[in-house]
């Protein structure tokens, strides 16, 4: 019998960082340091408006233009060298790795 917890999806950063680090062009000079700033960034954004409970499979309704310019005010703010555009395909790349994991679905 399966429990609650066979149905959690587990998300693993070093393979989201693996997955987004192939996704991005090969010119691109985002590195794994900079792609993981971001999916902290991103935990950070969840937690504070408070869509991460750990023992739910339920769907959150995320702004992504909410996130996308907290995740750039906070980049300005600790003078990451990340443009707009490296944001942009980081945050492709991380929904492209949770598409292939079964955590995001296409609307």
């Amino acid at each position: 019998m399966k429990s609650q917890e066979d149905d959690l999806l587990v998300y693993d950063e070093d393979e989201a960082v693996k997955f987004i680090l192939n996704y991005l062009p090969k010119n691109s000079k985002i590195d794994d340091t900079k792609i993981e700033y971001v999916l902290d960034v991103v935990y950070d954004y969840y937690d504070e408006n408070g869509l991460i409970e750990e023992d739910s499979t339920e769907e959150a309704s995320i702004d992504e233009e909410d996130m996308f310019n907290y995740i750039t005010k906070c980049a300005k703010k600790e003078k990451m060298d990340l443009s707009e555009d490296d944001i942009q395909m980081i945050l492709d790349g991380e929904y492209e790795y949770g598409k292939s994991i079964g955590i995001y679905n296409e609307e």
